[in-house]
Order: C-alpha cells, then sequence, then structure tokens
C-alpha cells in the first residue's frame, strides 16, 4: 500500500472530489490521523452532515465544535 493510501481508497484521487475529501476525514476522524496530521474544525463543520461518525467520535467532536464556538451544524 502507498503513503497516499486510506485503506482501500487511493487519498490522492479522492481528494478531488467533494465527497471524496468528506469520506477522507469521516475516516480520519474515525480510524485516527496520520502522526502529527492537524483536523480543520472548519472541514469537521463542513461535511458534518455528510459524515457517517461513529456515535463516540460524532459526540466527541460536536462537544468540540461547541467549545470553539465554531457552532454545531444540525
Amino acid at each position: 500500500m502507498s503513503n497516499n493510501s486510506l485503506w482501500d481508497y487511493n487519498e490522492k484521487e479522492l481528494s478531488k472530489t467533494e465527497s471524496g475529501r468528506a469520506k477522507i476525514l469521516e475516516r480520519k476522524l474515525n480510524y485516527g490521523r496520520k502522526g502529527n496530521e492537524k483536523i480543520s474544525i472548519a472541514e469537521v463543520k463542513k461535511y458534518w452532515d455528510k459524515m457517517d461518525l461513529f456515535p463516540l467520535t460524532r459526540k466527541f467532536w460536536k462537544m468540540m465544535l461547541e467549545e470553539t464556538s465554531a457552532g454545531v451544524p444540525n
């Protein structure tokens, strides 16, 4: 598997589409990120309704969004 693969997906190819970027972020939130890679609060908010997050992951990020005053999408 190459460095730009995200499990069974090619991250470089996925990042070319809006739905692909949402899927990449979903996987990073559900399964963890690479090394010290930062997660953008703005991206989490942007793709919130498009991601299928684990229940505890969704609860955690909802709390994080509230704490940062970024607001929580419905």
